[in-house]
């Protein structure tokens, strides 16, 4: 059935899917959905792309339901400067095969683009031109990484591609090393409160070598604590239309690879001069705390410190302190950690909702291979820190909102927030499907699931492999986290006021928001006239971010996959992570490597696949298969070209 509309044009971003047909989400038609783009009416868009498409009407899709569609009239802004892939010769043409699977194209090499590549290698290449899409796009070599398989070349095409440069401009480079020549001066330090005698100290991971953040704690005569949340004083250094800055701004983030970090700023910067540690005089800026045991907060400080940090702990020394009740600073950390548990239940109670998904780490050989596979644990020290930086976080966010809206009213206030809307009832509709299909019932009210009654099964199935899946269901369920000069609150968090604060080394939002908080405190507050540059840089962070994380996510599938093509034919056992009509789809216990089990390797049977109980099952035998059964699976191949995994049941 096909129904008419007047014609109208709509910008949005487009995201391609495997069969090679577009989506386009346009913020104007958030509830009527995405507006479907057919292969044949993408006109040269790629993934990523910012496109202007034309409305054509709606029809009705496979399911009944009706489907906004319509064609590509414009590329805007392409999504990437480069992509990564294989250079290929055939009968006299070179041409880049792209390694990611959403780019449908080949991209034509002249010879006098190579660029001194080579036949076989992996290279990142630019589109020079491409109006015709009945043609192939033409491009050159612009950075040759090596040969495929080499663990260099492999982790940084994740990033390259994306426009994260491992490298920093000369220019920039010369701003940051002039900084660092120039060190911190008693100048430096004048008119900043002196937290150097307070009991300070940092917590972050072994390798970590940025420290952003750092935790001062003291006692006070009435009975309350003054706990301190100090963060590295990068604005101080990094100043509006410098070269640094307008790298940070191009970047917006760092990137974290398996196996290295690409950093928003110069590493003299980063893992030195601006970061706090131990034993070194450093400039912060800092949201102080007067807090009680029951965590009412009864006084609020905001402004510049300096700070010398008079411990560097590891996760896993301060753990070790806790468990141990022994050592350095062990009763602030004691009453640190008592005091963040009350934090912690505050903010469920108020109807936070609690995901704690499981983090993939690799043991690398020499060579980057992956030689072991373990899952990230998190004790209370990680969960104290956490606490403590949604604190600084909401409570900075707060400051400089409702500073500004004492005297400029109501809703006029400038701010940089982090902001999570409500979930779309229809993927919370899906979500309750889903955990109706591994055999629980929850509350649907108002199009949503009440945050406790997600809480409560989560502990419900404290032990159960299906645990971790469910998580994954509900935050694919949930809209996605954006920075915003809107403050429509944090519905994850529970929070009314929400923004970053705690990385400005490795988040450009965060300088954005210590800038802010400097004016705000200065009563130099923010014009309206501003609010446009802000909007910008809130939407420039927001597709960063996105990038980076597809980044950082491609290279974990990649170790994957590679940590399983050296074990075909072994056994693991595996949960069922999803069902189609193609199979089953396994995620090994250890690794969370994901592969699929293919429909004709699951055996002598007829097998259907059963979408709306989201199970496959055969025939003849009544065997099935739904999201949750525990498999023995042997792994029969893994495809590194491909990113692909395949498992066969044992």
């Amino acid at each position: 059935m096909f129904f008419m509309q007047d014609s109208r044009i709509y910008i949005g971003t487009i995201n391609i899917n495997t069969k090679r047909d577009g989506f386009v989400r346009v913020v104007e038609l958030d509830k009527e959905g995405d507006i479907f783009i057919d292969h044949s009416h993408l006109n040269t868009a790629l993934q990523g792309d910012t496109v202007e498409v034309e409305l054509l009407g709606k029809k009705e899709g496979k399911n009944g339901e009706m489907q906004l569609f319509g064609k590509i009239t414009n590329i805007v802004e392409r999504g990437r400067k480069g992509y990564a892939g294989t250079i290929e010769h055939e009968h006299g043409i070179y041409f880049l095969v792209p390694q990611d699977k959403k780019m449908y194209t080949d991209i034509l090499i002249p010879e006098d683009g190579l660029n001194g590549a080579e036949n076989g290698m992996k290279v990142i290449v630019s589109i020079i031109d491409w109006t015709d899409h009945k043609k192939s796009p033409i491009g050159e070599v612009i950075t040759v990484l090596g040969m495929p398989g080499e663990n260099n070349a492999e982790m940084l095409a994740y990033a390259l591609e994306r426009g994260f440069s491992d490298k920093h401009t000369d220019e920039v480079n010369k701003e940051a090393n002039e900084i660092k020549a120039r060190g911190i001066s008693e100048d430096d330090k004048k008119g900043r409160k002196d937290f150097r005698n307070t009991p300070t100290f940092t917590i972050d991971p072994i390798d970590a070598k940025d420290f952003d953040d750092a935790i001062s704690f003291k006692k006070l005569e009435n009975g309350h604590y003054e706990i301190g949340v100090h963060i590295a004083d990068v604005s101080y250094y990094v100043k509006p239309t410098s070269a640094l800055d307008e790298e940070a701004i191009a970047r917006q983030t760092s990137v974290y690879l398996v196996d290295r970090c690409i950093p928003m700023l110069p590493e003299v910067l980063s893992n030195d001069l601006c970061s706090l540690v131990q034993g070194q005089d450093r400039l912060v800026m800092s949201a102080v705390l007067e807090i009680d045991d029951k965590g009412e907060i009864f006084s609020e400080w905001y402004g510049r410190s300096v700070i010398n940090s008079h411990r560097r702990y590891t996760y896993e020394d301060a753990q070790k302190t806790l468990d141990e009740k022994v050592g350095d600073f062990y009763e602030e950390l004691d009453l640190l950690n008592k005091l963040a548990k009350v934090l912690h239940k505050q903010r469920f109670d108020n109807g936070a909702l609690y995901l704690e998904t499981e983090e993939v780490k690799f043991k690398l050989d020499e060579n980057g291979v992956p030689v072991d596979v373990y899952i990230k644990t998190r004790g209370d020290t990680h969960k104290l820190v956490e606490e403590y930086m949604l604190l600084a976080n909401e409570k900075v966010s707060e400051y400089i909102t409702k500073e500004q809206e004492k005297v400029q009213g109501e809703g006029k206030s400038i701010c940089v927030y982090r902001v999570h809307d409500n979930p779309d009832p229809d993927r919370m509709h899906n979500l309750d499907l889903y955990i109706r299909s591994l055999g629980y019932k929850v509350r649907f009210m108002d199009g949503l699931i009440p945050t406790q009654d997600l809480n409560d099964l989560l502990m419900k199935m404290e032990g159960k492999p299906e645990k971790d899946l469910l998580q994954v269901h509900i935050t694919r369920s949930m809209a996605k986290a954006a920075y915003s000069t809107k403050n429509i609150g944090h519905y994850g968090l529970a929070f009314k006021f929400y923004s970053h604060f705690t990385s400005p080394i490795r988040r450009y939002p965060d300088v954005l928001t210590h800038r802010l908080l400097e004016r705000v405190i200065d009563k130099d507050f923010p014009k309206e006239e501003e609010r446009g540059y802000f909007n910008a840089m809130c939407l420039q962070a927001s597709r960063r971010e996105k990038e980076a994380s597809d980044a950082e996510r491609g290279s974990i599938k990649y170790k994957q996959v590679e940590y399983m093509s050296v074990r075909v034919g072994e056994e693991f056992v595996g949960t069922v992570s999803g069902v189609s009509d193609w199979g089953i789809y396994v995620e090994e216990k250890k690794s969370k490597c994901e592969g699929m089990v293919k429909i004709r390797d699951l055996g002598d049977d007829f097998y259907v696949y059963d979408q709306k109980n989201m199970r496959v099952f055969g025939e003849k035998t009544g065997t099935e298969w739904k999201i949750g059964t525990k498999v023995q699976i042997k792994v029969k191949s893994a495809n590194l070209d491909l990113r692909v995994i395949d498992y066969e049941l044992v």
